[in-house]
């Protein structure tokens, strides 16, 4: 049952998930030591939901008698400002999505229903990551950093956390 076009395709999908849990992962760290709580909280749900998709990916290799390759398509790298981090986000969602699109094409030419659902739903996902990263873009730019890093953050806290 296993095509190997559409394995490698689900094998690259499957790394490209992982490294964008795990750059989430590191902004959420990074927006917490930021004090900017409510982003932070943002990004550990883009986290889960890469992670979600990564587990669809790693199901569907398995159902096609595939191995997963669990590796990362490319290392977290630490933002310096928010811009920075929404525009490398963004350019990552972009490439998912040329990338799920092309795969989608290539399942179909093989007669994959299957796993051409599974990119276009995931690419339809990663869209509405797109929308997001653009609008706050577009709010940074219409607010400036500063005025929107203010509005992300949920409580002011006087008191050192206690340990």
């Amino acid at each position: 049952m296993s095509n190997n076009k559409t394995v490698e395709n689900l094998n690259k999908a499957l790394q490209m998930e992982m490294s964008a849990a795990h750059q989430y992962q590191l902004h959420a760290h990074v927006l917490d030591d930021w004090g900017l709580n409510l982003l932070a909280d943002k990004m550990r749900e883009e986290q889960a939901e890469e992670i979600g998709h990564s587990d669809l990916f790693i199901e569907r290799i398995m159902f096609l008698k595939g191995t997963p390759e669990i590796a990362f398509a490319k290392s977290p790298k630490r933002a310096e400002t928010l811009t920075d981090m929404f525009k490398a986000d963004l350019a990552d969602e972009e490439e998912a999505v040329e990338f799920y699109l092309s795969a989608a094409r290539q399942a179909y030419e093989a007669n994959d229903v299957g796993s051409r659902m599974l990119f276009e739903k995931i690419a339809m996902d990663e869209e509405g990551h797109k929308a997001w990263l653009e609008l706050q873009l577009e709010l940074i730019e219409r607010i400036g950093e500063q005025a929107y890093s203010a509005k992300m953050v949920s409580v002011i806290q006087d008191e050192e956390p206690s340990a």
